[in-house]
């Protein structure tokens, strides 16, 4: 046998043994190997990012001269998540309606994966999404406080001369590898991963709060639109603080009131009966950062949101 015949079998040899051991998808012949390119990303017609532009109301806390009543305070029940401070439809103006001070959560209602849903409560018509709930959670009896009044409220998500100021912030959510869904996370975001969270307006409009090195005590108001797509396994989770409503063609789906830490819930879009297959809705997400510790904002979706409508706001701003 020549050398030649003993390196040939020798290197076939070598090459199936490293196919054999997980080497990268080769495929063995007699006379030479050829290897297989990964498979293609099944969702690469997606766009990699979506950008949305909201509005941030920034406003001085309680403790503060000029300050808003529902900024820096202690809910009347403790901190904790409370719901039921808003009705379950947007006002004409397709803003927030004040409803009540809030009812603490005393445990999470949660679907059949183990997410936590919108509880029920009574007087909110029932929606759909607690047929796929295993457990619908507890409330507190009496309200809790963590508002003050309808007047106060009104202010939260509008231009109020010398009660807020206003501008544009934009957001983007990064398509996940090899996945439909599509995330904005404070932790990991280029913009607000150095600021230790997310703090849109620091140092600006009001500025920081005395003794603060970020600006505090503000709301968050964006406004998209999508295609609902029936079986499609769309979803939207809302991961943050403090709270946090999220509407879908005008109805409350989302409903993390309250002065909290961060905590989650989930809208799975195909237990909402009255959406219709193919139509476009408008998904609007309320934020308020009320207490100076931490101010978290995460979502996670498989909706390819769309901007809509730009809300005005009190000052231009690059």
């Amino acid at each position: 046998m020549s050398n030649t015949t003993v390196s040939s079998r020798r290197l076939v040899l070598t090459l199936s043994l490293f196919a054999a051991a997980g080497g990268a998808a080769a495929i063995v012949g007699t006379t030479n190997a050829r290897f297989v390119a990964p498979p293609s990303d099944q969702y690469a017609s997606l766009p990699l990012e979506l950008t949305l532009t909201g509005t941030v109301r920034d406003f001085k806390g309680s403790n503060q001269s000029g300050g808003h009543a529902d900024f820096e305070r202690t809910p009347t029940g403790g901190y904790g998540h409370y719901v039921g401070q808003v009705r379950e439809q947007l006002d004409s103006q397709g803003k927030p309606v004040f409803r009540s001070t809030g009812y603490k959560v005393n445990t999470q209602a949660t679907d059949r994966a183990g997410r936590n849903v919108m509880p029920r409560i009574e007087g909110f018509t029932d929606n759909g999404q607690w047929a796929s709930t295993s457990t619908r959670g507890s409330l507190s009896s009496s309200a809790g406080g963590s508002t003050t009044n309808s007047a106060n409220f009104e202010k939260w998500f509008r231009d109020t001369p010398g009660v807020n100021l206003s501008r544009s912030v934009p957001i983007t959510l990064r398509r996940q590898a090899g996945s439909n869904i599509y995330t904005f996370d404070d932790k990991n975001d280029p913009t607000y991963q150095a600021k230790g969270g997310f703090f849109p307006i620091n140092g600006d409009l009001y500025g920081n709060p005395p003794g603060q090195n970020k600006n505090f005590s503000f709301t968050y108001e964006l406004a998209t639109n999508f295609t609902y797509r029936r079986g499609s396994g769309q979803v939207f989770t809302f991961t943050g603080d403090d709270d946090v409503y999220v509407f879908i063609g005008g109805k409350l789906v989302i409903d993390l009131g309250g002065v909290h830490s961060a905590i989650s819930q989930t809208v799975t879009l195909d237990n909402i009966p009255w959406l219709v297959d193919g139509h476009d809705y408008e998904l609007k997400l309320f934020f308020a950062e009320r207490h100076t510790t931490l101010s978290n904002m995460r979502i996670d979706t498989t909706l390819e949101l769309r901007n809509a409508r730009l809300p005005s706001v009190s000052g231009l701003f690059d």
